[in-house]
């Protein structure tokens, strides 16, 4: 398996990196197979792994936390929030609010003290890019999260972020995560 930095990060991480999504209840219940999947992944030299919270409702992060155990130090685990997990409007977004709660669901979902690459899932265009990054900042300086990215991020949105980053003192977005299928382009 070929590697690549992960966007300056330092990072060796995989070509090919396992997508999580369909696993759980959206897709595949079947917990079991699902954790042979990302073991059959890691065994053919897969090293990153990407689920989210919203994926079957965290069910998808249950399954990668069962899966990692005894080869979490293997993996880069890359997981997601900013979309809606439930009704309340304030359990989605890029509020530092619901950053604090989203970080610690989702590293109790995953079983693990930190995660690789946090990604915002989507822009959240009712909160202050400045508020969104010093959240993450502080994520990475307590070392619950070494890297953060975007995902589905307009361009325009990316390049404002660097902007702010770098005027604020903040970290910046490392990655950012098209939206891609080789299904359906």
């Amino acid at each position: 398996m070929q590697r690549r930095i992960l966007g300056g990060t330092g990072i060796s991480v995989s070509d090919v990196a396992l997508g999580t999504m369909m696993f759980g209840a959206m897709g595949n219940p079947d917990q079991d197979e699902s954790v042979r999947m990302i073991h059959t992944a890691l065994d053919a030299g897969v090293n990153f792994v990407d689920t989210a919270d919203v994926y079957s409702l965290g069910e998808s992060e249950v399954i990668v936390g069962k899966a990692l155990k005894g080869r979490r130090d293997g993996v880069v685990l890359a997981t997601k929030f900013g979309l809606p997990v439930g009704s309340d409007a304030n359990r989605r977004g890029g509020s530092r609010r619901w950053i604090a709660t989203a970080v610690e669901d989702s590293l109790r979902r995953l079983e693990t003290d930190h995660i690789d690459l946090y990604q915002m899932h989507r822009p959240d265009r009712g909160t202050d890019l400045d508020e969104t990054l010093s959240a993450l900042s502080d994520l990475v300086r307590s070392g619950k999260v070494r890297a953060f990215g975007s995902s589905t991020f307009p361009a325009e949105l990316v390049v404002e972020a660097q902007w702010v980053a770098e005027r604020r003192g903040h970290h910046r977005f490392r990655s950012e995560q098209p939206r891609y299928s080789i299904f359906n382009r």
